[in-house]
């Protein structure tokens, strides 16, 4: 979509406004604060320890936002503090007569005095000398001097009204001219980004290796516009900076502010140079400890990896634990170099470092019980061996293949195509029916349970069973399906049908034990055998019994066709 002019100034405006606002609050930040008091100390001896740590706090005296003198040590009984105020009240009351030409210093016995109109400002003394710098007192008055008549001569200036005007209308200038140069260079950027976008990408696309092209071509225009667009952001950033410088200097009152700017930038450059040159030594030994730390891992890499890959069962470390523990075992050793390295990381003593590991902890013990309770019954799912892959389970009232075994849940695939996502502290607490540890090789057991009245004979319900699972599609014919009577109620035993089906996915399952239920309704229509269970109010007028000649119907055999020594 292509901008008009408008939309290209009103977009400069907007960025040149955006580096104007930071300006003015760094600025504002480092040049409108008052220092503050700056308590000495020495590493001499105890006596002169003691003297240092008694001696009074330095204080400023500012006067039209200058500070004019600082004063570090007590006068006649009266400390730098005190002495400062009462400067700053003389001046305020004499700045509307005195100029520049009304300055005195006049040396006297106890000090340099500092005098305005004849009026006494204050009185320097050798303790106001900053020993720092190797000051002499005539070199801290001479300087407290002409501080004082700059800034006379700035209050005479910011009641001039034609002076104001003027810097009125040169700052008014000054922002036209760099708001009509930041949207140039706004609107090259964006023509050179064209340009430079589509000579990088052709170039891009010749650039090849071994047949395959090196660059692509989108990615390479994507860097060429960024950088382009980060130049045109530093330039219009520098452009900012100027104008500002410029236009605080117009100005009694912020000239101060406008002739610190560029040191105060180039403390704040030396600062941050200066901690990250200061961190150096500290990032060093972290990077050698995670560098330790990373050749630990990739050292036991190819463990785990034989491990997994020889099919190893038994033990705690097998084929299906081997992964999951180099995950754990990499994560141990992550945690344990960041713990050591920790105390070399830049700003670890911060306060507000020490605030945001606080928050953590306390983000980690109230929310996060409930997940180191599922992680931690996915460990022992994990090496308990309760679940593979592969395996089809029954998990409380769930059933279904089991597709994925994670740290916090457990998938399962229903015979209908469902996905049941478990957590698994559920798992851990509910009992797990494994219908395929009971097998040889991959499958399942597959049972069902039917109940026929006591006047049909076992036998034949045994054999009708047994064929209809034979004859079933997914059914295995060894092992042979067995069927068990497991109880004898009231009115009639309970038979119970356990076969053996493989299964290539999960689905099958369901359909194996529909296709047996179907088989074995078909066995007991054909033989004219009713799947009922009876129930009576009263004793039936016919015994429900089998008389021995009934005990072989079809399709049961007698013994010895069968193999079996005869009763």
């Amino acid at each position: 979509m292509q901008l008009g002019h408008g939309s290209h100034l009103r977009l400069s405006l907007i960025a040149l406004a955006r580096l104007l606002a930071l300006w003015l609050a760094c600025a504002s930040w480092a040049f409108a604060q008052s220092p503050g008091p700056q308590p000495g100390a020495s590493s001499g001896p105890a006596g002169g320890v003691a003297a240092e740590a008694a001696a009074p706090p330095e204080a400023p005296v500012r006067f039209a936002n200058r500070t004019i003198t600082t004063l570090r040590g007590t006068f006649v009984g009266v400390d730098p503090q005190r002495r400062a105020r009462r400067a700053e009240a003389v001046l305020k009351e004499l700045a509307h007569d005195a100029g520049p030409d009304a300055v005195m210093l006049r040396v006297e016995p106890q000090g340099h005095a500092l005098l305005v109109e004849g009026e006494l400002v204050l009185v320097l003394t050798e303790a106001d000398a900053d020993r720092l710098r190797s000051q002499t007192l005539g070199q801290a008055s001479a300087e407290a001097a002409d501080r004082l008549r700059r800034a006379l001569a700035e209050t005479q200036e910011s009641r001039n009204w034609r002076r104001m005007a003027q810097a009125i209308a040169f700052s008014l200038l000054a922002t036209a001219l760099a708001v009509a140069v930041a949207w140039l260079i706004w609107h090259l950027r964006r023509r050179a980004t064209r340009w430079l976008a589509h000579r990088v990408a052709r170039r891009a696309q010749t650039l090849h290796v071994a047949g395959a092209q090196l660059v692509q071509a989108e990615r390479a225009a994507a860097v060429a516009r960024s950088g382009l667009a980060l130049l045109a952001t530093l330039l219009i950033g520098a452009l900012a900076f100027e104008w500002l410088g410029f236009v605080l200097r117009q100005f009694p009152y912020t000239r101060p502010w406008g002739e610190g700017l560029l040191a105060f930038l180039l403390g704040l450059f030396s600062g941050i140079g200066g901690g990250v040159v200061e961190a150096l030594p500290g990032l060093v030994v972290a990077a050698v400890i995670f560098g330790l730390a990373r050749g630990i891992v990739v050292l036991m890499r190819p463990f785990f990896a034989r491990v997994a890959a020889g099919g190893r069962r038994g033990g705690w470390l097998d084929a299906d634990t081997a992964r999951p523990t180099q995950r754990l075992f990499s994560l141990g050793v992550a945690v344990f170099a960041v713990v050591m390295a920790y105390p070399y990381l830049p700003g670890s003593g911060s306060e507000a470092f020490k605030g945001i590991s606080v928050l953590l902890g306390l983000m980690v013990t109230i929310g996060g019980s409930n997940l180191f309770s599922q992680a931690a019954s996915g460990l022992v799912l994990l090496y308990s061996r309760t679940l593979r892959i592969g395996e089809y389970v029954r998990i409380g009232e769930h059933e279904g293949t089991v597709t994925e075994t994670g740290a916090f849940t457990t998938r399962l695939r229903t015979g209908l195509g469902e996905e049941l996502t478990l957590p698994n502290a559920l798992v851990l607490g509910s009992v797990t029916r494994n219908y395929s540890r009971a097998v040889d090789g991959p499958g399942f057991v597959v049972d069902t349970v039917v109940t026929i009245g006591y006047d049909t004979p076992w036998r034949q319900v045994e054999a009708m069973l047994i064929e209809a699972a034979r004859g079933t599609p997914g059914v295995l014919a060894d092992p042979p399906p067995q069927v068990f009577q497991t109880a004898l109620t009231d009115f009639y035993p309970e038979y119970r049908l356990v076969c053996q089906a493989r299964a290539e996915q999960p689905r099958p399952r369901a359909e194996v034990l529909s296709r047996l239920h179907a088989r074995i309704q078909d066995v007991f229509n054909t033989h004219g055998v009713q799947i009922m269970s009876p129930h009576y109010r009263s004793d039936p007028a016919q015994p429900k019994i089998v008389p021995p000649g009934s005990w072989y119907e079809p399709p049961a055999r007698p013994p010895v066709a069968q193999g079996e020594p005869p009763a």
